[in-house]
């Protein structure tokens, strides 16, 4: 092995070391095969619009991480433990299958729908929710279908929101290497999420609309929203509020988009950190581009822009949470769950969270929305997060397979060095 090759194959052969000292955490399969319900727990109902693929799931997962060629659709039904056997904020993962329902999340119905039958399921329930409202929430990088669906449902159970819930999943693979896969994807699904936004805002059923989008969840949020602004010459009217939290964004990127949007007729809420390693990360893959979630809003030329553009930021670096890398901190903190919570119970603006945030606290209800972002921080994983056990499935031969790739290129270029001009 030549030095050049030695060099390079050193920081992954580290980050191995670190992955296997620290164990090995499984990710979740197969509980998503339904089981009957037992007294004591509470069903929570979502609503699933998909573009991965059914192709190949194994049993009780659904969906794979792959792309569908089409917008698919699922009602599912989870059943939470009694408040008093788990802890508020977390999912508790069946620890063998079938799970306890006494105290670990259990799937109660995993039905795949066509469109027709998954509209006229949500119109039966969107009547019935006060408002007729509808969250949609869009996750981020490195999360498999079952965590979407389970760590959704507990932001329904914890927040205590009245709203619909509806997920939206595009296929993410679940591993931790596999970024760039999981950003084409997002791209992909732009049209997917446009499709399904423009359907709800066309319902007569639906009174608003509320979108709830974490980290890479944000670029194909605000792809679609653009989208739609572009072809009906501003965003629906019922979508009322849009909250981006922890953007991994290109900052410049998001200017262009914002640009095309009607944001005035929606109240969006920008949640950002420069205390965010994850996002960190995030900017040395793309180039040293600052990321949407790690500006500083005090600073030009952020701080004309989002005033313009009427962005309420709130501001989170010095808020403590016990989310190590600070990119959940959005959703740990309670000053800024129960703010969420009041965006959602009634749309009001959300201040930030080191001016006048306990005031609005006030005129909340205690239970809405008590432990929304404490769940959505848990619901999406985090660029590069090795610190998390869930990310090291299947860690080892991916950063194995990365070493040998670069100790081939960097043999190959050691080669072309070496070999003398002609």
């Amino acid at each position: 092995m030549n030095d050049v090759s030695r060099r390079l194959r050193l920081p992954i052969l580290a980050l191995c070391l670190a992955v296997a000292m620290g164990g090995c955490g499984g990710r979740p399969h197969g509980v998503l095969t339904p089981q009957p319900r037992v007294a004591g727990t509470t069903p929570v109902e979502l609503l699933v619009a998909t573009t991965r693929s059914p192709e190949g799931a194994a049993p009780g997962d659904l969906f794979t991480g792959e792309r569908g060629r089409s917008l698919a659709f699922a009602d599912i039904a989870i059943s939470i433990p009694p408040d008093g056997a788990r802890q508020i904020g977390e999912v508790q993962w069946p620890s063998a299958s079938p799970g306890d329902p006494a105290r670990e999340f259990v799937t109660l119905r995993a039905d795949p729908l066509g469109q027709q039958e998954a509209v006229r399921r949500f119109d039966a329930r969107i009547v019935k929710t006060p408002k007729r409202q509808a969250l949609v929430f869009v996750h981020g990088f490195n999360t498999l279908f079952a965590e979407a669906v389970f760590r959704f449902a507990q932001i329904v159970h914890d927040s205590g929101t009245n709203a619909l819930p509806v997920l939206f999943t595009w296929p993410s693979r679940g591993k931790l290497l596999d970024y760039g896969y999981d950003h084409e994807s997002a791209s992909y699904s732009r049209d997917a999420l446009e499709h399904l936004l423009r359907t709800l805002a066309k319902d007569p059923s639906v009174g608003e609309i509320s979108i709830l989008a974490h980290s890479m969840g944000n670029w194909v949020t605000l792809e679609a929203l653009r989208q739609m602004a572009i072809r009906d010459r501003g965003l629906a009217p019922k979508i009322k509020n849009v909250m981006l939290a922890a953007p991994d964004v290109d900052y410049d990127v998001f200017s262009r988009q914002i640009a095309e949007i009607d944001e005035h007729r929606a109240i969006f809420t920008l949640f950002v950190s420069r205390e965010d390693e994850a996002l960190a990360a995030s900017r040395r893959v793309w180039g040293d581009k600052v990321r949407l979630g790690a500006i500083d809003p005090q600073r030009e030329p952020f701080k004309d822009t989002l005033a313009e553009r009427r962005f309420t930021v709130v501001d989170l670096t010095t808020v403590k949470s016990s989310d190590p890398l600070g990119h959940g901190t959005f959703a740990q903190s309670p000053e800024i769950v129960r703010s969420i919570g009041a965006r959602l119970a009634e749309g009001q603006t959300l201040a930030d969270s080191q001016s006048g945030v306990g005031e609005r606290l006030g005129q909340v209800a205690t239970g809405a929305a008590s432990a929304v972002g404490a769940a959505a921080s848990v619901a999406v994983s985090t660029p590069f997060a090795v610190v998390d056990p869930r990310t090291r499935e299947n860690l080892g031969d991916q950063l194995q397979r990365l070493g040998e790739q670069m100790g081939d290129t960097a043999t190959a270029g050691a080669d072309v060095v070496a070999r003398p001009l002609r």
